[in-house]
């Protein structure tokens, strides 16, 4: 059965106005099965309906993003990879399609890709582990933990930048239209790309999407840890909990099993996408990790044991703005209530970046996280409940 689900895969992602990449689908085919997929027998038919949503969606394509060149056209993203966990443990893992179109590599659940603003919920458990440690004050003025960033004429914290509350701007006319190719040193270096400008809102008054705001609050980690960013994460939250795949996307070093990025264009081929450097924000959207690592990951809030229960409740919670209007964001994730035009509970993040995007989310009612990831970024979001949903009756 298994064979046969790859076979499928494979001829519905090779039928492409230009016939390019069937030289692929024999190396693909030849993979041995263990490399692409991971199955927990107990789960074997909740995984076939599971797998069988997925293919689905995948034979059938996704639709482009509005200003993509797939603008609400359909295609197929060159590669996916998908991790479902259920009370804690992984329970299928599974590639579809390429990591590399040009070398036929296969993409399998250790491939690596590109996570994007999904990198946000990682940074905000580091930074809560510290809160839990009492090593770092959420109510704190920022400039406690980072004098080196100029007062705004107003307190900013890390509460406010944790819940895109803090002020600080997102991206501008002029970094949306260019490609990021400079290379930062540290995150103190980082800073310099927006420190200087002036807040976008008094914090706490308005809810404003932000990456940099996160880029400064892991200069208050670095702070808080005594450690550089990237070595905190990997040391405090990664490697504790089994996330050996997850690190920063630091183009000039050979990382193992990092795809290759793509843009689709308008015949729905594929051409590779131009070079970005993402180190000005690791903490915002600069990590790579696995379908399977970020599966564990929100496995390990699904209760309290890395962070106290107290800071669980504290960061799925919406923030309020000072008048007490309720955000649609906790500290790092999305909140989604039940009911209206959801059906479940869930917390989540998506993330997009040149050419790669991902999607996790967190059904806590049902104690089921699933992620999926792929090497583009063209598409839009799309009906992960159809997935996830075939593991819900074994938690009811």
């Amino acid at each position: 059965m298994k064979s046969s689900v790859r076979l499928l895969v494979c001829a519905a992602f090779f039928i492409d106005p230009s016939g390019v990449y069937c030289q692929c689908k024999n190396a693909s085919i030849r993979q041995s099965q263990g490399d692409v997929s991971f199955v927990a027998p107990e789960y074997s038919s909740q995984i076939q309906l599971a797998r069988r949503a997925a293919i689905e969606i995948y034979d059938h394509g996704m639709l482009g993003n509005s200003g993509s060149a797939i603008n609400n056209e359909v295609a197929r993203p060159p590669g996916i990879s998908i991790a479902v966990a259920v009370d804690g443990k992984i329970v299928w893992a599974e590639g579809f399609g390429f990591a590399d179109i040009e070398q036929c590599v296969a993409v399998t659940p250790k491939t690596k890709f590109r996570i994007g603003s999904t990198s946000k919920p990682l940074t905000a458990a580091g930074a809560a582990l510290l809160y839990d440690q009492g090593r770092i004050d959420f109510d704190a003025p920022i400039q406690q933990y980072v004098p080196s960033f100029p007062d705004k004429g107003y307190v900013i914290t890390m509460r406010e930048l944790l819940g895109n509350l803090g002020g600080i701007r997102g991206y501008n006319a002029e970094e949306g239209n260019k490609l990021d190719r400079d290379v930062y040193r540290s995150v103190s270096d980082s800073l310099n790309r927006f420190k200087d400008d002036p807040l976008v809102a008094p914090p706490g008054t308005k809810w404003v999407y932000s990456t940099y705001g996160y880029v400064l609050a892991s200069a208050a980690i670095e702070k808080a840890s005594g450690q550089d960013f990237l070595s905190y994460m990997r040391d405090k939250v990664f490697l504790p909990l089994g996330m050996q795949d997850t690190v920063a996307d630091e183009s000039d070093k050979i990382v193992p099993d990092r795809a290759r990025w793509y843009t689709v264009v308008a015949d729905g081929s594929y051409r590779n996408t131009p070079y970005e450097d993402l180190s000005y924000k690791w903490a915002g959207g600069g990590f790579l990790s696995t379908a399977e690592d970020l599966a564990r990951f929100g496995s390990a809030l699904l209760k309290a044991g890395f962070l106290k229960q107290d800071t669980l409740t504290m960061i799925f919670s919406r923030q309020k703005t000072i008048s007490g209007q309720n955000t649609k964001y906790g500290l790092g994730w999305f909140i989604h209530d039940a009911g209206g035009h959801e059906t479940e509970r869930q917390f989540e993040h998506s993330g997009g970046v040149a050419g790669s995007s991902s999607w996790l989310v967190i059904y806590p009612d049902r104690r089921v996280v699933i992620a999926w990831l792929q090497n583009s970024n063209d598409f839009r979001d799309w009906a992960i409940l159809n997935v996830a949903a075939p593991f819900f009756p074994a938690q009811k």
